[in-house]
């Protein structure tokens, strides 16, 4: 940005003169400086800030990679631990399962020797057995047909 200013000067003193007595000092207070830039100032001034800004992207790019090198680091066990969460909560239910048909069957094992109506209930339906005089009327769902045999066969 460029302003001018108008000073209008006393009389009786020249520009000159007045350059002389206030030195560096501006009329106003401010400080006076003769700017020069040269072209090839401009250009070195213009190449630092590519560099500038190559060594930002270059700051990045580093980041970037240190952060993936961590991340490839972690990865993989994390990736192992998740898989033995789930083999655990996989062999924790196949303990319950076992767990509870255990106590199922120790439960059908102690009815067995302590309680005669169960056993006699027991005989009676997979024994096909009964008291005499008692009549057994047995329901029993349709079963599949037989598959028919080839007739190829012979």
């Amino acid at each position: 940005m460029i302003m001018r200013v108008c000073i209008k000067l006393p009389t009786g003193i020249s520009a000159s003169q007045l350059k002389e007595e206030l030195g560096d000092k501006a009329p106003d207070g401010a400080t006076m400086r003769r700017v020069d830039y040269t072209y090839g100032d401009f250009r070195a001034r213009r190449e630092a800030s590519v560099w500038r800004r190559l060594n930002r992207i270059l700051l990045v790019l580093l980041i970037i990679a240190i952060w993936l090198v961590i991340l490839s680091l972690f990865v993989p066990p994390y990736k192992k631990l998740t898989q033995s969460r789930t083999e655990i909560d996989d062999l924790q239910q196949k303990v319950n399962e076992q767990q509870s048909l255990l106590a199922r069957q120790t439960r059908e094992v102690n009815l067995l020797k302590t309680d005669v109506t169960y056993l006699e209930t027991i005989a009676r339906d997979r024994l096909d057995l009964m008291k005499e005089g008692e009549t057994i009327f047995r329901l029993e769902t349709a079963r599949a047909k037989p598959k028919p045999r080839d007739s190829a066969r012979r």
